[in-house]
């Protein structure tokens, strides 16, 4: 997948990046929870029942932001540059390393970068380098 930098525009960005950190500190201040995607749908599978229910309505909320947003405006165009195998296998890989984190992107980046948190920063850093290094590999040395 690659950035539609033509329809790119830094209000949408920014509405975006505000919505997120809105969501996520509503759910640390009403519900005492960090948004921490991985831990939400990791916790589905064993939580009590009462916790269950703010966990799928984060989801849900999550999964229909994108038609909301299309009732406003159109989606920009997705163009994948990867194959299914290749998707479903970084999907793995993406999910392997966030058990291993203990966390992912939003967790340790959205939420734990902004409590300070050493590890949450190292979390980051390393996700960052990692991807810098995969896009690296395949592009250049592997020749995609």
């Amino acid at each position: 997948m690659m950035i539609d930098w033509q329809h790119f525009t830094l209000w949408t960005s920014l509405a975006g990046g505000l919505l997120i950190g809105a969501a996520a500190a509503m759910l640390i201040l009403l519900n005492g929870r960090i948004a921490g995607i991985s831990g939400i749908v990791g916790g589905l599978l064993r939580a009590p029942r009462a916790d269950r229910r703010w966990r799928l309505a984060f989801l849900a909320g999550l999964l229909l932001a994108a038609p909301l947003w299309r009732g406003v405006t159109a989606l920009p165009p997705v163009h994948p540059v990867a194959g299914g195998a290749t998707l479903v296998l970084a999907g793995l890989l993406v999910g392997f390393g966030t058990r291993l984190g203990a966390g992912c992107t939003s967790g340790h980046g959205v939420c734990g970068l902004s409590r300070l948190s050493p590890r949450s920063l190292a979390a980051t850093v390393t996700f960052m380098l990692a991807g810098a290094l995969t896009v690296f590999v395949l592009r250049h040395l592997a020749g995609g």
